[in-house]
Formats: structure tokens, sequence, C-alpha cells
């Protein structure tokens, strides 16, 4: 019996050390972040829960899984913006690090002398998220599209900014070492939602780069005080109302319950791609490889280590409305500038309208069917007609006076 259970013990001790090889490879393999030393919460912790199986390379890889459906060559580079351009007071170049960063950039390079057409994501997102337009878009522009500082496949420098100014900075400064670098002017720069934000507060910094702004469903555009919501101050004297609140200043991000979700987080991303470009889409749905393909790019965006993602409670109070709203600078605006939402998206063209009596630069806001927030993904060929017609007097042919808005959209 003692030999037996001296046998026993030998077994269980040999399968214990397998489980933790296994367990150790299956952590390096995972590319896991480890817990701060010494942290017995961490010791305790499952392993497999502390994983958070991605990384610059595996965000780079599900990109071009997505892109592969593209029929439209592209390169992928990671550009350098250096760390420490003079003068500089923005944190992410006062980092300890005197490491360089970099940002992740596609272009699809079109006929010569084309004019150049940079687009910008959204809060959340990454520049794979225009995967449904770089082939249309590409036929008539030298298309490039960025992941912002602190998102994709970007550097994701340690987010320490405590204002509203220095938040702008980070993104606007970032964008002008970018352009820089690629020794770019005289672009159209197309900005989505948050990225509209951005590239509005570019181009009133650095106007003399920019021909043309598009603002796709662009946030930003009103302060709570400009819009006073009833239903919102209601909901902020609630307890429930309390706690998101709190929530918000915190600076809790949805990505913060992906990482916390472990394992589990896929699944969570692909119920939301689901639904969102699925049951509840307004427009054309992704077909099952296109979904399947979108949600392991999300995935990997969004559980990489936060960067970007902390911008959130700096520029927006709770209820997306902006602490340093465009339209209050809309006197100021010097680029022509084109605004583009979907008919049902959540974000209100109403701003745009009011930003456009204080203009003194063209501007026009088209509204495209069947699309939402994401109009790009949901109609795209409303979409794309939509930034031919914006773009017409770059476009050979195309620089008709009194062309006529495409059948579809609607003048606004």
């Amino acid at each position: 019996m003692r030999r037996a259970a001296a046998a026993t013990s030998r077994v269980r001790i040999h399968m214990a050390a397998e489980e933790v090889r296994q367990a150790s490879a299956a952590a390096t393999a995972a590319e896991a972040v480890p817990a701060p030393a010494g942290s017995r919460w961490a010791r305790a912790w499952p392993a497999a829960l502390r994983w958070i199986p991605t990384s610059t390379d595996r965000i780079i890889a599900a990109e071009k899984r997505l892109l592969s459906v593209l029929k439209t060559g592209y390169v992928q580079e990671q550009v350098n913006i250096g760390s420490a351009p003079p003068g500089s007071k923005v944190k992410w170049f006062r980092s300890s690090s005197d490491e360089p960063r970099f940002i992740n950039t596609v272009t699809f390079d079109s006929k010569e002398n084309a004019p150049t057409l940079v687009m910008v994501h959204g809060y959340g997102a990454s520049q794979g998220f225009f995967f449904r337009n770089f082939d249309a878009l590409a036929s008539r522009f030298r298309v490039i599209a960025i992941d912002q500082l602190g998102w994709g496949g970007s550097s994701r420098p340690d987010f320490d900014c405590r204002s509203t100014e220095e938040t702008e900075a980070w993104f606007i400064d970032s964008f002008e070492e970018w352009r820089k670098a690629k020794n770019l002017s005289n672009f159209i720069l197309l900005g989505h939602s948050f990225g509209g934000y951005v590239a509005a507060k570019y181009a009133l910094q650095h106007p003399e780069h920019v021909q043309h702004l598009i603002l796709v469903g662009s946030a930003g555009f009103s302060s709570e005080t400009d819009h006073s919501s009833e239903r919102l101050t209601k909901f902020r004297a609630t307890w429930k109302g309390m706690l998101v609140n709190h929530l918000w200043e915190s600076n809790f991000t949805p990505q913060r319950i992906v990482r916390g979700l472990g394992p589990w987080g896929p699944d969570l991303v692909r119920k939301y791609t689901t639904a969102r470009f699925g049951s509840h889409s307004t427009g054309e749905l992704l077909t099952e490889h296109e979904s399947s393909l979108l949600t392991d790019y999300i995935y990997h965006t969004l559980a990489a280590k936060a960067s970007g993602e902390l911008c959130l409670k700096h520029i927006f109070s709770l209820g997306a409305f902006a602490r340093k709203p465009l339209l209050h600078s809309a006197s100021d605006w010097k680029v022509p500038t084109t605004f583009i939402y979907g008919h049902d998206d959540w974000m209100n063209y109403q701003g745009a309208q009011q930003a456009r009596k204080d203009m003194k630069v063209p501007c026009e806001i088209i509204r495209v069917p069947q699309g939402g927030h994401f109009v790009f993904i949901d109609n795209p060929e409303g979409f794309h007609s939509a930034i031919f017609y914006a773009c017409r007097k770059f476009l050979s042919g195309d620089a008709e006076e009194g062309l006529s808005l495409p059948d579809g959209l609607i003048s606004a």
C-alpha cells in the first residue's frame, strides 16, 4: 500500500508539474501580462483569467486578415514620429522613456496625380473599420488610413494627460509629427466620430495643410450647456445616474470590461458585432466571413494596453457632450467642410447646421440613407457617393459647377 501510495504521489507530482509546464507555455503563447510582483491577489487569481492574448503583432496580423478581403494592394508601415519634438509640453513626448513612438499606417496608391485622402477613425475603433471602403475610394484617391496614437497597432504610451488641453495636444501634435514624417501637405482630411473632433481641431491649428475637411458623424459640436437635456439631468439625479457618472469621471472605459472578462472577452465582442452589424443594422449586413474577421480585429484592438482610450473623460462629459465644443470655434473655421451623417446616426446633424451659421467657409451637410453612426459600413455605396460628391472639385471630370447631389443622398 505504501509503494502504491508513493507511486500515486509521484504520478500526482508529475501531473502537477506537467500542468504547471503547460500553463506556463500557454501563458507565454498568449503573451500574458504579468500582475505586479508580490500581489497576493495576483497569485490567487487563475492564470487563465489574467491573460490578455494580444499584442501589436497580433493586432497587425488581425488587420491583415481583415484587409485580405480587399482587391486593392496596400502598404502597411509603422511611421516613426519620434519621442521628443523640441519645445513640446505634451505628456507622451515627456515620457520617461526615450523610445520613439509609431503610428500604424496603411496606404493605397491610386493613379498618378490622384488627390490624397487621409482617414482618421473614431473612439474605440481603428483604421480597419474602413475595410469596406478602401477598394472604392482607392479608385479615385491615394488613400492613407492611420491608427491614432494609443489605438490599434500604433504605439500605446502611458496616458498621463490631466486636462482637455493636454489631451487634445496628445492627438493633434502626434498627428502633426506623423504628417511631417510622411511629408504630406494639401490633403483631404476625413475623420469619423471622435476622429472627426480630432480632425477638426487639427484643421483649426494647421489649416495650411488641409484642402478639404470631411467630418463623418462627428462628435464634439455642442456642450451640455448648449444642449441641456432634461432627460439626462433627471437620470443623473438617480442612483444609477450617479453611479454611471462616477464611472465616467473615473475613466471606466468599455475596453476595461473586455479585458476584465479574460477569455470570455471575444464572445462579448462577437455578440456586439453580430448585433450592431447584423440584427440591428439599418443597411447592408456583414457577411459571416466579414463578421468573423471584424470581430477578431476589434477584440485584439480593444484588449490591448489602455492608452488613447483614456482620453474620454477629458474630451467629453457624460452624454458625449464636448468640454471644449467645436461649435464655439465655428467662426474660426478656415477649411471648406463637408459633414456626412447616416440617416439614423445618433450623432445629431443639427449641431453641424448650427455651426454652419457661423462658418465663413463653404460648408455642406449630407445625410446618407440606410446608415447609422457607422454609415461607411452600413451603406458603403451611399457613403462613397457622398465622398465623391464632396470632393468633386479635386476629382478630374467632376469639377462642373452646379453638379447635382447624387440620387438617394439628402442635403440638410
